[in-house]
């Protein structure tokens, strides 16, 4: 699904809702999905102009989870482990995306470079 305005962002939270339902994931678990794609939506169209997610009902064994991968072609992070610090920001918000995303999920992976674009890829897993 492209990501390109904030109609975008709000149809990525219903979808993803809808699916960590489909998984079995616990309304908790589902209110912590939603938030983490929320900000990971908001932030490729904040920072990078806009991008892509593919959601995804995946299963490890008998555990059934959703997995998201947003990907976008903007400027890239410089520097990862400053942009996962709580607090830091260049956008003017909180600087709780990435870092609170993190905590939100139970795997999470960020690759990006200067000029490369940001791929975060996270997956939550029912309980």
């Amino acid at each position: 699904m492209t990501i390109a305005g904030s109609a975008d962002v709000v149809m990525v939270r219903q979808i993803v809702r809808t699916l960590a339902i489909e998984a079995g994931l616990s309304l908790v678990d589902q209110t912590k999905i939603v938030t983490a794609a929320s900000e990971l939506a908001r932030n490729a169209l904040v920072y990078a102009g806009g991008g892509d997610v593919r959601i995804d009902l995946v299963e490890n064994g008998r555990k059934r989870g959703l997995k998201l991968v947003f990907s976008d072609k903007g400027p890239g992070i410089p520097d990862l482990d400053k942009a996962l610090t709580d607090g830091f920001t260049t956008g003017g918000g909180m600087g709780l995306g990435l870092g609170g995303s993190r905590r939100l999920v139970d795997e999470f992976d960020l690759v990006s470079a200067p000029g490369k674009g940001t791929t975060v890829t996270v997956t939550k897993w029912a309980r």
